[in-house]
């Protein structure tokens, strides 16, 4: 079994290693692209509360080809460091202008030292992103934004859209393992479970500190809310999810119905990738999908290699 776990996870640093996701424009910048969801807990710890590479260059001008600017939107219990490793560069190597932001931090943290962002309720955090983007289109002169995000920030700026003028403000809409219908207690459990191994003798992390944990939950005031108006008219949504997914369940959580959604499970077109709810945002066949959905006019077909689980 161990022998297996080796060589399963060797033929994914070779992938990550040796892939190169699309064709990155000439001129365009040249960070690494690091396709390892270890690269953002590395960051975290050697430069927290930094910009991942290629974001929040406020003097950063959208091109006639990627007209838009790109806002990243982190998931629950993380930051703009640690979540936008891999993505983030990727976006700035193809000629994107790319910004970041850390949104719902409270005060108490539940784990010393650690900066967790998602932790108030989404209604709030979705007044944050709201002045973010006005920030990111006043800087950039451009009036739309397009926003990619992971986990709550594929599920938050849903209340964003529908509820406080979003929609008039953003075009494409990219979420990865979002949660637009609510999650069982059997993921919320799982989140917790995992939790408490990274930090041992932390409380619970869903009682107090974190006002928006019981919002994902099925049946919740603020699921039936973003049920009510989804999808926002006018934007272009992207879902991609993974049958792995521990904390989304079921997975398909994370799907809409309408006209102008398209939901992709990553199973469907590469059996190699078994993805969970964190490795999925290091991955080059999300990135190649995120990559699509930003400028479908230029889309190419996703690679398929191995991706592991980060748990």
């Amino acid at each position: 079994m161990r022998m297996v776990r080796i060589r399963w996870i060797g033929a994914t640093v070779v992938a990550a290693a040796v892939l190169s996701v699309g064709a990155a424009p000439a001129g365009a910048a040249d960070y690494p692209v690091p396709y390892l969801f270890t690269a953002n807990v590395v960051a975290a710890a050697l430069h927290p509360g930094t910009p991942p590479p290629g974001a929040n260059d406020w003097s950063c001008r959208p091109t006639a080809a990627h007209p838009r600017p790109v806002v990243l939107v982190h998931g629950l219990f993380a930051n703009m460091t640690d979540n936008w490793q891999t993505m983030s560069p990727l976006l700035a190597n193809h000629g994107y202008c790319v910004f970041a932001l850390t949104y719902g931090e409270t005060s108490s943290a539940p784990a010393p030292g650690a900066d967790f962002g998602g932790l108030t309720t989404m209604e709030a955090s979705a007044g944050q992103l709201s002045a973010f983007v006005d920030r990111v289109l006043a800087a950039t002169g451009t009036r739309k934004v397009d926003i990619v995000g992971h986990s709550e920030g594929a599920t938050m700026p849903d209340y964003y859209l529908e509820y406080l003028g979003g929609a008039a403000k953003v075009a494409r809409y990219v979420g990865v393992s979002g949660v637009k219908h609510g999650t069982t207690l059997h993921g919320i459990g799982t989140f917790v479970t995992a939790f408490e191994s990274l930090f041992p003798g932390t409380p619970d992390p869903t009682s107090g500190t974190c006002q928006s944990c019981s919002e994902f939950l099925v049946g919740s005031g603020y699921i039936a809310a973003i049920e009510a108006r989804a999808p926002a008219a006018g934007v272009t949504y992207t879902n991609i999810s993974t049958r792995y997914d521990e904390l989304v369940s079921p997975y398909t959580s994370s799907f809409l119905s309408g006209r102008r959604v398209t939901n992709i499970t990553l199973q469907d077109h590469c059996a190699l990738d078994f993805s969970d709810h964190l490795s999925i945002i290091s991955s080059p066949i999300t990135g190649q999908y995120i990559l699509n959905a930003l400028d479908p006019a230029h889309a190419v077909p996703a690679p398929c290699v191995p991706v592991a689980p980060a748990a």
